[in-house]
């Protein structure tokens, strides 16, 4: 039926007895203040105001729709601090920990888009060897490699199979073939390490009895990649980020009994806090869309 600015106008002046007064408290022109208070009489069908030489003064119509008019003022003044607040909710550091060879691989292209839908949220980046414990408030999301994640409080969802195995580079496929089998590993040589990579790794070997056909071993998972990307050996990597590195290769299957899986958590505390959510949503969708693909 009106416009707000008219309602705002017919409180200052209702609130000031002038024209002049309320356009100095609104920083507008007393005749934009004039014009507004005839468009809202004209706009309700109410004379809300007698015009008088000293100023305007309310008519009994006009008293009566005071409290109404302030009510809504202050409705609108509610609804923009609860705005306000849920925009600076919404905004602020969300600390996403993983591990390196993830943070250095699938995750950045995910960031950066991250960052162009939301930047308001600033992401904090832990790529620690030991586990963040999401419980005592170590990380607000993580993203895991786990059969099955352990921890208090922790939800969240599997976004895709992630087995381990074997792969090499497409140089070293050229220079020494690819192994099939365990007979034909055990012939090659292995890179190992890469930080919390060499945890699954080093199981992997025992199982396979290869623990002595490592012959080099990185620090990090940078390293590690750099070294089976330049062709010195073989390496076990999973599978969800190792299958997407255009320069590897597989060698073997995963074992069938490998159920480990790639993981999107976070505590139950923090699961409706809107900045934690929207990079949860954000890293879901990236992530089960890139293993589809």
């Amino acid at each position: 039926m009106f416009d707000w600015d008219d309602l705002k106008s017919f409180l200052a002046v209702a609130e000031t007895g002038s024209t002049l007064a309320a356009a100095q408290a609104l920083r507008v022109s007393q005749t934009t203040v004039a014009r507004r208070i005839a468009a809202l009489e004209a706009a309700t069908g109410l004379n809300l105001f007698e015009r008088r030489q000293a100023g305007y003064a309310l008519t009994p119509v006009g008293e009566a729709m005071l409290a109404s008019a302030a009510a809504v003022r202050d409705a609108a003044a509610r609804f923009g601090e609860a705005a306000g607040a849920r925009s600076r909710d919404a905004g602020g550091t969300v600390s996403v920990t993983t591990m390196e060879i993830f943070a250095i691989t699938i995750l950045p292209p995910i960031l950066r888009d991250l960052r162009a839908a939301h930047p308001e949220i600033h992401i904090h980046l832990d790529t620690s060897d030991e586990p963040r414990d999401l419980a005592a408030g170590a990380a607000d999301i993580a993203i895991r490699s786990s059969k099955q994640p352990a921890g208090a409080g922790l939800v969240g969802r599997r976004i895709a199979d992630n087995p381990w195995t074997v792969y090499c580079s497409r140089d070293y496929a050229d220079l020494h073939g690819i192994p099939h089998s365990r007979d034909e590993l055990v012939t090659h040589p292995f890179i190992g390490g890469g930080g919390s990579v060499w945890e699954p790794y080093q199981a992997w070997l025992r199982q396979y009895r290869l623990e002595a056909s490592v012959v080099m071993q990185y620090d990090s998972a940078s390293g590690l990649l750099a070294g089976v990307r330049s062709g010195m050996g073989l390496t076990i990597l999973p599978a969800f980020l190792a299958d997407r590195e255009p320069d590897l290769i597989r060698c073997i299957p995963p074992k069938t009994e490998d159920t480990t899986g790639l993981w999107l958590l976070t505590h139950e505390r923090l699961r409706h806090v809107p900045r934690v959510r929207t990079v949860l949503d954000f890293l879901a969708s990236a992530l089960t869309r890139l293993g589809r693909n």
